[in-house]
């Protein structure tokens, strides 16, 4: 229903400039397997510079690179007890030290670097190439979860017509990126974020679909209590409205903050030619979806009927 191509010479450039004049910037989150937080954070301050700082031995910030601040850690809260006193299991240093290490094998690091303006996202592959070569290592998924590649991108706007627009443009165009990503593979598929539900889809692109922040929120939230989904926007919402996202999720891992996350794509450090930027083209036919009203409009009306 909403898998339409659109061709990119169809549509406009994507607005890289926010309402305040500034270019919109880019967070980036890799995960990895082969080697630990440690070895990946020193191998980066080694090839870019920067001071490290080790937070616990399973998550590392780094500081000041010449391509900007990041952190390298474990994703799995339970070996970061410091950081997540209110966990209902909170390890000692010592046992989360050990679980970390015991789960290493299966459980991701993650690079996370601070936001970058848009036209610098291309440097990234470099510290991709510098993971690499340290022994990063990685191929879409791990056991029954994707080894994931996400953006946390600036929207232009954060008022409720600019959120709907990109909700409407990333629902017509998602299932042509599902099947991209996966690369013909049905256990990359399997791990990709489940879908929206089918009716929450069409409730969101009936034409008349427009509404103010507080619905939208609770829609969205009745239809996707969970941070699984491709294009997540808890996020979005509890920096917009975190009570109300939190009387739904109150122990959900959200980190409110004014970023569409878009976490569909998948990391594959162990593939020499892999690089970032192809997924990255993926979601710029989003953001031309979305700022022509016209088309997306059109579009909504056609996968509906």
């Amino acid at each position: 229903m909403h898998d339409i191509p659109v061709p990119c010479e169809a549509l406009g450039p994507p607005v890289l400039v926010a309402a305040n004049g500034a270019l919109r910037r880019v967070g980036v989150e890799i995960e990895f397997l082969g080697l630990s937080a440690r070895i990946a954070a020193e191998a980066v301050v080694r090839h870019l510079g920067g001071d490290l700082e080790a937070e616990d031995p399973h998550a590392f910030r780094i500081r000041s690179t010449r391509l900007g601040s990041m952190s390298i850690e474990t994703d799995l809260r339970y070996v970061h007890p410091r950081r997540y006193p209110s966990l209902g299991l909170r390890l000692g240093d010592r046992a989360a030290d050990w679980l970390g290490a015991m789960v290493s094998s299966f459980v991701p690091r993650e690079l996370i670097t601070d936001p970058i303006s848009i036209a610098r996202l291309p440097e990234v592959d470099e510290i991709v190439a510098i993971l690499r070569a340290a022994g990063a290592r990685g191929c879409g998924a791990v056991l029954l979860d994707s080894l994931g590649l996400h953006f946390n991108i600036d929207p232009p706007r954060l008022d409720a017509e600019t959120i709907t627009a990109y909700l409407k443009a990333f629902l017509l165009l998602g299932e042509g990126f599902r099947r991209d990503i996966a690369r013909g593979d049905s256990r990359l598929a399997l791990v990709l974020p489940p879908d929206y539900p089918r009716t929450y889809i069409r409730h969101v692109l009936a034409p008349d679909y427009w509404p103010d922040l507080a619905t939208l929120s609770d829609d969205y939230l009745a239809a996707n209590p969970t941070r699984k989904r491709a294009l997540d926007l808890l996020p979005l919402l509890a920096h917009l409205d975190e009570e109300r996202v939190r009387s739904v999720l109150p122990r959900e891992k959200i980190g409110p903050r004014p970023v569409f996350h878009y976490r569909l794509p998948q990391a594959h450090l162990s593939d020499p030619n892999w690089s970032i930027m192809p997924d990255w083209a993926r979601w710029l036919t989003v953001e031309r979806l979305a700022s022509d009203p016209d088309r997306l409009s059109a579009m909504g009306r056609a996968a509906l009927s």
